[in-house]
């Protein structure tokens, strides 16, 4: 089975609330290429709710956010023509977030995202992400995410 982007994150970088595999308490969001797009799959849960049978807003920004940042880390890796997870490793993080809710994003179904790399540009990603449920399209992303410089201090 193919490896997800966030499973090709160093050891220091796998903390992530929402896509750290490390994170047993998180979401662990997984995403994948499918073609030029990338795609993740989330199944809510009866505590990720908003009001009764709709999901909280604040975590679809948050799987938008981490969707986003990790197809930001996979397309520089496939614009460089390199493996992921190859020396020098590349992670980002959010510069910029915008989420547009267009409908209730029912609670139940599975949670779709699916994400296109508009602008690469240095250190700059710029994503567009879509969030789905049983095909109709209740949130829209923008991303802006930057690059971790290598000397990226913790403390």
């Amino acid at each position: 089975m193919e490896r997800s982007f966030q499973e090709y994150y160093p050891q220091q970088f796998r903390h992530c609330y929402g896509c750290g595999t490390e994170n047993k308490h998180g979401l662990q969001l997984k995403s994948y290429w499918d073609g030029e797009l990338s795609v993740a799959v989330f199944q809510p849960e009866q505590h990720h709710t908003a009001v009764p049978g709709v999901v909280y807003g604040g975590l679809l920004a948050s799987l938008i956010d981490c969707h986003s940042t990790g197809t930001a880390a996979a397309a520089v890796y496939r614009a460089e023509g390199r493996d992921q997870g190859t020396e020098p490793v590349l992670r980002f993080v959010t510069a910029s977030l915008h989420v547009d809710y267009l409908h209730p994003t029912p609670l139940g179904p599975e949670i779709e995202l699916h994400a296109e790399v508009t602008e690469i540009k240095g250190k700059k990603v710029v994503i567009k992400s879509q969030v789905k449920v049983e095909g109709k399209i209740t949130a829209k992303g923008k991303v802006v995410a930057v690059q971790i410089p290598e000397n990226f201090s913790f403390r």
